[in-house]
């Protein structure tokens, strides 16, 4: 970016130098023209050297505001995905299921509390005399729908397969399974959009310049995701500035 506004700005000068050069030693019949002419190629130069400035501003403005609005979606996907792992023990492996989770689930309202009851072994052991052990109870008090705790009486979820900007009917890729460690198979999940389709209409050359972001600031990668395939994790790639990434 930095050599293209060099090279336009020397063009610049060098048009520049050329009308001087063109008012003193061109004929004056010819002058008019050609000093019309550079003044024309000065100012599209110019307007050049603006754009080359002013349009990656314009870029991340949009993008910014595009992302937020995925972000936004990609937690409420988390936020479902972790109640259906608290409630049956996996991740959906897609969005029928969840949905139909996020309609029909309900959370189960306990309660912890501990008690002594008559150890009867012990008591035998020591001839007779009681002997008490500890007990933790669970008592189920309640249930609560899935859907009025996650969402209250918002409908949004319906429409959460669906990435809000970019690309016309685009949908978000989702996929669960599991990982093994220490012969332990621990449930996975991801949920993810390519930033391509988020940013379709921008220019393209800013677009593979975002792909190549690294950085504490910025999105990560050529996606925007949360949750992964090939880690235990369910936070997003994306810095706390665009909202809560775990």
């Amino acid at each position: 970016m930095l050599t293209i506004i060099l090279i336009v700005v020397a063009v610049i000068l060098l048009t520049i130098g050329l009308v001087w050069l063109v008012d003193k030693f061109i004929p004056s019949k010819f002058k008019p023209v050609l000093i019309i002419l550079l003044w024309v190629l000065i100012a599209f130069l110019g307007y050049q050297t603006f754009m080359s400035i002013y349009r990656p501003i314009q870029f991340n403005q949009e993008k910014d505001k595009r992302y937020a609005q995925v972000i936004e979606r990609l937690i409420d996907i988390r936020d479902a995905q972790l109640a259906h792992r608290q409630v049956t023990g996996v991740f959906a492996p897609n969005f029928d299921n969840l949905l139909k989770f996020i309609d029909t689930a309900k959370y189960t309202i306990t309660q912890r509390r501990d008690t002594l009851v008559l150890d009867e072994e012990l008591t035998k052991r020591y001839g007779g005399v009681e002997t008490m052990k500890e007990l933790t109870l669970i008592d189920t008090l309640g249930f609560v729908p899935v859907k009025d705790s996650l969402f209250g009486n918002s409908t949004r979820y319906k429409d959460m397969m669906n990435v809000p900007v970019g690309e016309a009917g685009a949908k978000f890729e989702m996929k669960a399974g599991f990982l093994e460690e220490d012969d332990v198979k621990i449930p996975v999940f991801e949920a993810f959009v390519k930033k391509e389709v988020v940013l379709n209409d921008q220019d393209r050359d800013l677009i593979l310049q975002e792909n190549e972001v690294i950085s504490v600031d910025g999105v990560n990668g050529d996606a925007i995701r949360v949750g992964s395939m090939e880690e235990v994790k369910t936070n997003g790639n994306w810095p706390k500035t665009y909202g809560d990434n775990e």
